[in-house]
């Protein structure tokens, strides 16, 4: 019996540790662990943030978009209990260029917290929308505009609805998150002037990321209501905060051209802050503020991200907007996906491709990565020859007047065998000292002749000519030497390319094939086939073009070398002739 319940309990573990995945609900196939490390080495705070909504920012290389749905519709996002939903709201996801921001409001951000994280879920085919726009913020928040609107005003995320007034800037869609406003120094935006939006007991804060063309003097918000409105004006560079009798001029000034995170909070006078950072403070009362307002008129630059709040935001608040929203935030750490109820690590792309390669691909896949083998054999090998030969050709070059000087009628056979044997090992690699060994060879047999005859040791012209044949002969030989093998280049060069668009093409047949007569059209189907079909094409380039930068690499060197021997064959039929001729 006590077997048996050991047994029951290691299956029950067994069970829960594959199951531990799926804890909050087996539908969802995918997930991932997303920490948020308030410690020195993250976003370092120093006091609790209440539900912040923190910027996410997916992409491909922390998020599968393959196994999630096109449009985002299955993503949740779950406490680290593995149980709370946490509400929030996707303001971009393109599944085809694979990019996505969405905002999560999370419960609480703790000081010192190294390993708070929470879970993000996907993975689901029927999942229906599950995202709260209004839901994502908390009550105080009185305005938010995303600018990731084309055809319309901007719109307000949250539930007070403080949709744009009027806007004559220019949408664009590269802003610091997703879509933004520019102007032109004659466009502006207008704040609706409602309730919601005046501040109060609890004051008012004021956010907005923000990148000036240049440091020219422009007002950037100006209120349009109220007894003390309150105005930000850029002023040598630098934002000034003004309302009735009290102004905060940042000690910083803006960079031009660069995103930065500006942020007023209003209560007991004016606090400034730049990325997250206090640059300026004015200690005084503050007039209640109206919420109506006009943005960007006279100013020339971009802004992103605006946001509103009905009530005075702590330094660490605005610290966590400034320093987690931008492109360098260091609060959210993305972990590894996990997939199947099991833990492990997602497939990768690569796997996913490679599975998919059908026969005739590896193939195709096999010849290419013969013919890279076989080219960077030859290349190196090429290589190594031409380099040697090129040094060994610099040194016989210093020695040449000694060794072609030393070519004199009566010299003796043992001599010259024993000098010739030291030159050759010398200058074994020089094709410009086998030039040479030929042609003093040629000519020593020709003063041989000449002392068995008894014949003055002087050449004619037509035994000049006859030297330069046999010279010229050794030179073809080494041009051949020189040659060898590069054919094996120019193939990869040329073949590369059309076997790999040969895998490719047939690879693609036979997906569209097998969909053909399996009915199922959709486009899980189709790109994976494709996708493998492609990995064809790019072996085909990837032998290529090593092959096409090694080839004229090699060209350049051998050419240097045949011109470095057509050269010397003139000057060494000179010297002779001067030396040994009438």
């Amino acid at each position: 019996m006590k077997k048996i319940a050991m047994l029951v309990v290691m299956l029950t573990t067994l069970m829960m540790a594959g199951l531990s995945h799926a804890a909050w609900n087996p539908d969802w196939t995918q997930r991932v662990k997303i920490g948020l490390n308030t410690a020195a080495d993250g976003l370092a705070i120093t006091s609790a943030v209440d539900s912040p909504a923190v910027l996410i920012r997916l992409h491909t290389g922390n998020f599968q978009f393959l196994e999630a749905k096109p449009d985002g519709t299955d993503l949740r996002f779950i406490a680290s209990d593995d149980k709370t939903p946490l509400k929030y709201h996707i303001e971009k996801f393109d599944g085809l260029n694979e990019l996505a921001f969405v905002w999560v409001q999370v419960p609480k951000l703790e000081p010192g917290a190294k390993d708070a994280f929470i879970w993000l879920y996907y993975g689901n085919p029927d999942a229906a929308a599950g995202d709260d726009v209004k839901g994502s913020y908390d009550a105080a928040q009185g305005l938010i505009y995303h600018f990731n609107e084309r055809e319309t005003l901007p719109q307000d995320s949250t539930a007070n609805a403080n949709h744009a007034a009027s806007s004559t800037a220019k949408a664009i869609g590269a802003g610091l998150i997703g879509g933004a406003l520019s102007f032109d120094g004659t466009a502006e935006l207008a704040l609706p002037s409602t309730p919601s939006l005046k501040s109060g007991a609890n004051g008012l804060s004021l956010s907005f990321w923000i990148k000036p063309t240049d440091a020219a003097d422009a007002p950037v918000y100006t209120q349009t209501e109220g007894a003390a409105p309150l105005s930000i004006t850029m002023r040598g560079g630098k934002l000034e905060a003004q309302s009735g009798t009290l102004t905060a001029t940042a000690s910083a000034p803006l960079v031009p051209g660069a995103w930065q995170h500006v942020a007023i909070v209003v209560k007991d006078g004016l606090t400034m802050y730049l990325n997250g950072q206090e640059v300026a403070k004015a200690a005084g009362a503050v007039a209640d503020l109206s919420g109506g307002a006009v943005i960007g008129k006279g100013f020339k630059g971009e802004i992103d991200e605006l946001q509103v709040s009905t009530t005075a935001r702590s330094a660490d608040w605005i610290k966590t907007a400034a320093q987690s929203q931008g492109q360098d935030q260091k609060l959210v750490v993305y972990g590894p996906a996990e997939g199947d109820g099991e833990g492990d690590t997602g497939p990768s792309y690569l796997k996913i491709l490679l599975d998919a390669v059908t026969i005739d691909g590896w193939v195709v896949i096999a010849i290419l990565g013969v013919m890279f083998v076989l080219s960077f054999w030859v290349m190196f090998t090429k290589a190594m020859l031409v380099n040697k030969a090129a040094k060994d050709n610099e040194l016989f070059k210093a020695q040449f007047e000694k060794l072609v000087n030393s070519i004199q009628p009566g010299e003796q056979d043992a001599a010259v065998e024993k000098a010739e044997k030291a030159a050759a090992k010398a200058y074994r690699n020089s094709s410009l000292y086998r030039l040479y060994a030929a042609g003093a060879h040629e000519l020593r047999k020709r003063f041989s002749v000449y002392a068995e005859e008894g014949r003055a040791p002087t050449l004619t012209d037509p035994s000049l000519n006859a030297i330069r044949a046999t010279i010229d002969a050794r030179l073809v030989r080494e041009l051949q030497r020189l040659n060898s093998q590069m054919v094996v280049l120019t193939i990869s060069i040329a073949g590369g390319p059309f076997l790999g668009l040969l895998g490719t093409v047939v690879g693609v047949m036979i997906t569209f094939a097998a969909i053909a007569a399996a009915g199922d059209v959709n486009v899980n189907a189709i790109a994976p086939g494709i996708a493998a079909a492609l990995v064809a094409t790019v072996a085909g380039l990837a032998v290529a073009i090593p092959c096409l930068f090694g080839y004229n690499y090699l060209q350049s060197k051998i050419s240097e070398l045949t011109s470095d021997m057509q050269v010397f064959v003139d000057e060494f039929i000179t010297r002779i002739a001067e030396n040994h001729s009438v």
